[in-house]
């Protein structure tokens, strides 16, 4: 073996676990398996990341913080409080669009081993408060200036989350139900993108 790091082969392998960790999970994923559809062998992925916990957990964390950061996007720009809260939805609801498994991958995390996930959670508590705060920071200047009504900056991301997760966590029964193509499901997935941010915004006047 190499005494240094091939890049290129260590990224196909994190590529190849992150498709495969958000398709079927943690626990039905082996190395095994990422070793043969990278085209290398077991000790070889072993060899950069020494466990599946730990090549689990840089995926985990690359998308918690991908999941989480969207939501702190165009806060330098000179803009109105609710032109930038819109931006922010959708880039939050693209991310989601683009990564449609991050959300199963987090419940599914949650329900069959929560202590890994709270140690992971403690590890990046950063990010979320810093994501809270500086929302906060915006929301409370508006609350103050009478432009919406009093409300808790938690409130406001959980509703931002919820609305624009529960589109991609229903999808498979959306698409069981009705029998719509990829197309249509586009559609629809366009509409609740513009559904959202109004619903949002409306529920911030006083």
């Amino acid at each position: 073996m190499k005494a240094g790091k091939d890049s290129n082969t260590e990224q196909s392998i994190l590529e190849t676990a992150e498709r495969l960790f958000l398709r079927k999970g943690y626990a039905m994923t082996s190395t095994t398996e990422i070793a043969r559809e990278v085209g290398c062998n077991q000790a070889l992925v072993h060899y950069y990341f020494r466990t599946k916990d730990k090549l689990f957990e840089a995926i985990f964390e690359k998308k918690v913080r991908l999941f989480v950061s969207t939501l702190l996007t165009v806060t330098n720009e000179e803009v109105p409080f609710e032109e930038k809260l819109r931006k922010r939805i959708e880039a939050h609801f693209e991310i989601i669009r683009a990564n449609p498994r991050i959300p199963f991958l987090f419940f599914n995390e949650l329900t069959t081993n929560p202590e890994r996930l709270k140690a992971f959670i403690e590890k990046i508590r950063e990010i979320p408060k810093s994501v809270i705060d500086k929302i906060g920071d915006e929301l409370q200047s508006e609350i103050q200036k009478g432009n919406i009504r009093p409300m808790k900056t938690f409130d406001l991301i959980v509703t931002i989350v919820a609305l624009n997760v529960a589109l991609f966590i229903s999808s498979p029964v959306i698409r069981a139900a009705t029998g719509v193509s990829d197309e249509e499901f586009n559609e629809i997935v366009e509409r609740r993108k513009k559904e959202n941010v109004l619903i949002i915004l409306r529920s911030l006047k006083p």
